[in-house]
């Protein structure tokens, strides 16, 4: 009897977990599933969200390290000929201004290009009247006047910080020690920001990237500046 007790309670076991296992995998498949469709789908999500943050992810989180990279290193190399506050503070404005009104145009055309060229495409292959992929090609770029726009604030925000940091500081080595420190921080803080929007692996390591790219476009003007002031005696005294 034990053997066939035996045998008997192992069917039902097996009986049993057969009869769990359809409603394990079911649930087990049906939670995949669902944790496929969701991962799916929030993958998708996810990359619609980046093509899309990609548009305004150039001109608003890389824009504003433009501006600060821009405008420091032409505050540094300005510097090098130039001791004074005046002059440092007056090529930063400039160079705010100037890059922001370069930056909202070079996007405007920039993604009226884009835009162009995707509804030639969609044109070519027929879709282009046909309302889903009419909507579809809208819907993949921003609008150009809103992207020159985000161009130019960004940029000028971030001009802004070596500006005010260092523009109205009198000594000659406080004030460049002011703009590279303030420099410094919005490249760290951008590098970091635009990492994580963009969704990098590494946020320390794309941060780096940023920030030591920043410190050779300083170093780089100002040396080309200073050899320049010593090669052709073109050192300027503070007025």
């Amino acid at each position: 009897m034990a053997p066939n007790l035996s045998s008997d309670v192992h069917p039902a076991s097996n009986d049993d977990t057969a009869a769990q296992s359809p409603t394990k995998p079911n649930h087990g498949d049906g939670k995949p599933t669902v944790d496929a469709v969701d991962v799916e789908a929030g993958g998708q999500q996810q990359q619609v969200d980046y093509m899309a943050r990609a548009q305004w992810l150039r001109a608003a989180v890389l824009g504003s390290n433009d501006g600060l990279v821009s405008v420091a290193s032409l505050m540094i190399g300005v510097g090098a000929v130039n001791e004074g506050a005046r002059a440092m503070l007056v090529s930063g404005l400039a160079g705010l201004v100037a890059g922001a009104c370069s930056m909202a145009i070079g996007e405007f055309v920039s993604v009226y290009a884009q835009y162009d060229i995707q509804v030639a495409h969609a044109e070519r292959t027929g879709r282009g009247r046909d309302g889903d992929g009419d909507d579809g090609s809208n819907e993949s770029l921003p609008s150009p006047a809103k992207a020159a726009a985000a161009s130019a604030l960004a940029f000028a925000a971030g001009a802004a910080l070596p500006l005010l940091a260092g523009g109205f500081v009198r000594p000659w080595a406080a004030r460049v020690a002011a703009v590279c420190a303030a420099t410094s921080l919005g490249l760290a803080g951008f590098g970091a920001a635009g990492a994580y929007l963009g969704g990098a692996k590494s946020v320390f390591r794309s941060g780096a990237r940023v920030f030591v790219g920043g410190w050779l476009a300083m170093a780089v003007t100002f040396g080309v500046l200073k050899l320049f002031s010593l090669a052709f005696k073109t050192n300027v005294s503070s007025a």
